[in-house]
C-alpha cells in the first residue's frame, strides 16, 4: 500500500474517533435527558438503596418516575419499575423483604400504596383509599401497620355536576400549586394491613404533617399548629399520639416559632428536630437550628446555636449516640456530626466545591447522602472516613456529551464595605472579556453554592460570562447577614449586586458595554429594583417577579409576612410605596426587559409582570410578556423549561451580542 494512503486511513481514524468523543457546549434541550435522583432509602440491613429516578418523556411532556435498587458496594444497580405510570416515594419494610411505594396505577381515587417483593416480581396494590389525597405514609416497627397522612377531599368526594363557587373566609386564603385555600387539611391515619381498617388519629381545622413512629411502636410524633388561628403565624409543634382509634395526644414543645421535623433516637429516649431561631409570629429572616429533647418533651435545648448558620437533614447514629447533620454556610452544604456525649459539633466531611441532601446513617461513621456539584447534578454517595465513594452513576451518560461551563467562586466588596460571595460560570478556562449576564437567585433566604445550575450552565454554554451573588438577606453567612435586608427590599442587595458586577469589570471578565440582568422569583423582584437604579445593564429578564408591592397586597400568598414586616398598607402607605421604587420610578428605566410568569402562579402572581410589562410598553422601552399555561411559581412542563432557556439566550443575543 502507498505510503501516503496508509497515513491518509491513519489520519481518518484519528478524526473519526476524536468527532466520536468530541463534546458539544450545553444547549436548552438538554433539560430532556438530565435524570434527577430523589427519596433515597436504605434496606434495615445496609446493603440496598431504594430510590426514584425521574426522566423526561417527550411524547408526554412531563416527568416519569420509576423505582431503581442499588447495592451499597456499588456493584449492582437494578431498575424496578417500568411503564407509563409514575412510581414514587419508596420505602422498606421494618423486616426489610419488601418495598412499597405510591402509584395511580389501575386507581380511580389518586395515589395508593402498593407493595412488592425486594427480589423482584409484580407489585400489589396495599391501600384502596376512597376519599382524599394520600400525601404521606409511614411503616410501623412491626410492619403491621402504615401511619397515612391523607388531606381532606373536595366536596366530601362527591362528583357535583357543577362545580361549585369557591367559598373564601380564611385570612391565608391561596397558596401556590394548592390554589385557593378553603378547608381541606391534612391529618394522620391508622391503617391496619390485615384487616385493611382505617381509624382516624388526628382532626380538626388544622393541618398535621412529619409523622414518625416511636420505635417501640406505640406512640406517633407529628407536627402541628394549634393556636387559635394558624393561618397567623408560623407556630408549628411537636406532637405525639398513640397509635390507636382514640389515643390520646400530647404536645412536647411550646416555642412560638416553630419546632419541626421531629426524629426519634434508635433507642427511643430522645426526639431530635429543628426549631426557628425567631419566635415571632412570622419572621422570614431566621434559620433553623438543631434541638434535642426526651421522649416526653422534657430537658429541650439547642445544640447548634453557636453555629450561627442554618441546620437541617438530621439523622441519627444507629447507637443513638450522636446526630448527623447538614450545615449552610457560604456556598457549601457540609456535613456535620453532633456527639451527645461530648456536647460538642465536629466535621464529617466539608468539600470546597460540593454540596449535600438526604442524609441517612449507614453503620457506625458511615453515612449516605445526595451529592452535587457544579459538574454533576445529584447522586448518590458514601461518607466513609472522611471520603466520598460514588455509589450511583445516573448522570454520566449525558455528561460524557457536553462540554460545560467552567465554575469559579469569587468575593466582592458593595459601596458600603460589605463582603459579598459569589460564583463564576465562564465557557472556558480562558480570561477573556464576555457580554456579561448577572442571574439573581430568590428567596431573598437562599442562598448559591456550588452545585449543578441548569440555567447559568446554558447561558454561559451560550458563550456569556453568568454570575451567581449571595446578596444581604441570603443565607450561609449568618443571622446578621440574612436579617439585614429586613422590611428594606432593593436597597443592601442592589449594593450588593452593583458591587460584584463592578467587581467583574475590573478583573476583566465581563465587558462593561455589553452586561445583562435577570432571575426568577425574589431574582426578578430584584431585577426589577436594580435596572431602575441603575441603567448601566442593556438587557434584562425578571421571571415570576413584582414591583409594585402596594398593589399585589391580597393578591399573592404572601399576607402574613406583609403585615408582620410591613403593616397594613393603610396603615403605612409610605412604606409600601417606598418598596415599590421600580414601580413608580418606571421613567427610569431604558434596559430592554423580557417579563416572564407561569398562569397559576399564586406565589408571585402574574399580575406582577404585567404591570411592569405595561409601564414599559407605556414608555417604548423595548420589553415582550411571556405566560405559561397551567404553570405555577416553578416551571415543570419540559418542552416549557426549553422554552425559557431558548428566550433567554434570543432575548440576550438581541441586545447583548
Amino acid at each position: 500500500m502507498n505510503k501516503n494512503i496508509l497515513l491518509l486511513i491513519i489520519a481518518f481514524a484519528f478524526a473519526g474517533a476524536s468527532a466520536q468523543t468530541a463534546k458539544r457546549p450545553l444547549k436548552p434541550t438538554d433539560v430532556n435527558i438530565i435524570p434527577t435522583l430523589s427519596d433515597p432509602q436504605l434496606s434495615p440491613d445496609g446493603k440496598w438503596l431504594a430510590y426514584s429516578l425521574s426522566e423526561v418523556d417527550t411524547v408526554k411532556d412531563s416527568r416519569v418516575s420509576h423505582l431503581w435498587m442499588q447495592s451499597f458496594d456499588g456493584k449492582q444497580s437494578i431498575q424496578l419499575t417500568y411503564g407509563a405510570e409514575p412510581a414514587s416515594s419508596p420505602k422498606w419494610t421494618p423486616d426489610g423483604k419488601f418495598l412499597s411505594y405510591i402509584s395511580e396505577r389501575d386507581s380511580k381515587n389518586g395515589g395508593q400504596v402498593w407493595l412488592m417483593d425486594r427480589r423482584g416480581g409484580e407489585g400489589h396494590q396495599l391501600t384502596d383509599l376512597k376519599k382524599g389525597d394520600l400525601e404521606d405514609y409511614v411503616w410501623s416497627p412491626d410492619n403491621k401497620k402504615l401511619v397515612l397522612l391523607i388531606k381532606d377531599p373536595e366536596n366530601d368526594g362527591k362528583e357535583p355536576k357543577t362545580v361549585p363557587p369557591i367559598k373564601i373566609d380564611r385570612y391565608h386564603f391561596k397558596q401556590d400549586i394548592e390554589g385557593y385555600l378553603q378547608h381541606r387539611h391534612s391529618h394522620l391515619y391508622l391503617y391496619d394491613i390485615d384487616t385493611k381498617k382505617l381509624d382516624t388519629l388526628t382532626a380538626g381545622d388544622r393541618d398535621d404533617d412529619s409523622p414518625v413512629w416511636s420505635p417501640d411502636g406505640k406512640t406517633i410524633a407529628y407536627v402541628s399548629n394549634h393556636t387559635n388561628d394558624p393561618d397567623r403565624n408560623e407556630n408549628l409543634d411537636i406532637f405525639t399520639v398513640e397509635a390507636k382509634h382514640d389515643g390520646e395526644i400530647k404536645q412536647l414543645t411550646t416555642y412560638t416559632g416553630h419546632d419541626i421535623a421531629p426524629l426519634w433516637s434508635p433507642d427511643g429516649k430522645h426526639i431530635a428536630y429543628l426549631r426557628s431561631t425567631s419566635d415571632a409570629n412570622y419572621y422570614i429572616y431566621q434559620h433553623d437550628v438543631l434541638c434535642i429533647m426526651d421522649a416526653d418533651g422534657k430537658n429541650s435545648r439547642v445544640l447548634t446555636e453557636a453555629l450561627d448558620r442554618p441546620a437541617s437533614n438530621h439523622a441519627w447514629s444507629r447507637d443513638s449516640k450522636s446526630i448527623v447533620y447538614l450545615v449552610s454556610s457560604d456556598r457549601i452544604r457540609y456535613v456535620a456530626q453532633y456527639n451527645l456525649l461530648l456536647r460538642k459539633s465536629t466535621t464529617v466531611y466539608k468539600g470546597a466545591e460540593c454540596s449535600f441532601e438526604s442524609l441517612i446513617g449507614h453503620s457506625l461513621g458511615v453515612w449516605v447522602a445526595k451529592m452535587t456539584t457544579p459538574y454533576m447534578p445529584h447522586e448518590l454517595v458514601a461518607i466513609e472516613n472522611g471520603k466520598i465513594r460514588r455509589l450511583t452513576f445516573h448522570q454520566d451518560k449525558w455528561l460524557n456529551t457536553v462540554k460545560l461551563a467552567h465554575v469559579k467562586g469569587f468575593q466582592s466588596f458593595s459601596s458600603d464595605g460589605t463582603l459579598v460571595s459569589g460564583i463564576l460560570y465562564t465557557p472556558d478556562t480562558t480570561n477573556k472579556k464576555l457580554p456579561f449576564i448577572l442571574y439573581i437567585h430568590g428567596g431573598p433566604t437562599d442562598q448559591d453554592e456550588f452545585e449543578f445550575d441548569m440555567i447559568r450552565q446554558t447561558l454561559a454554554s451560550a458563550g456569556y460570562a453568568v454570575a451567581a451573588v449571595n446578596y444581604r438577606g441570603s443565607t450561609g453567612r449568618g443571622l446578621d447577614y440574612t436579617k439585614a435586608i429586613y422590611a428594606d427590599w432593593g436597597n443592601k442587595e442592589v449594593q450588593d449586586l452593583l458591587g460584584a458586577v463592578d467587581e467583574l469589570v475590573k478583573l476583566g471578565v465581563a465587558d462593561r458595554d455589553h452586561l445583562g440582568i435577570g432571575g426568577w422569583s425574589y431574582g426578578g423582584i430584584l431585577t426589577d429594583y436594580t435596572i431602575a437604579t441603575d441603567p448601566r445593564f442593556k438587557a434584562a429578564s425578571s421571571g415570576a417577579g413584582s414591583a409594585f408591592q402596594l398593589g399585589v397586597y391580597g393578591s399573592d400568598q404572601w399576607v402574613v409576612q406583609y403585615d408582620n414586616e410591613l403593616g397594613y398598607p393603610w396603615k403605612n402607605p409610605e412604606k409600601y410605596i417606598k418598596l415599590s421604587y421600580p414601580f413608580f420610578h418606571a421613567d427610569k428605566i431604558k434596559t430592554p426587559t423580557q417579563f416572564m410568569s407561569g398562569l397559576k402562579d399564586f406565589n408571585v402572581p402574574t399580575v406582577g409582570g404585567e404591570q411592569m410589562y405595561q409601564a414599559l410598553k407605556s414608555q417604548g422601552v423595548p420589553t415582550q410578556l411571556v405566560l405559561y399555561p397551567g404553570q405555577f411559581h416553578g416551571i415543570t412542563v419540559p418542552s416549557y423549561q426549553v422554552d425559557r432557556l431558548q428566550r433567554y439566550i434570543e432575548w440576550y443575543d438581541k441586545f447583548l451580542k
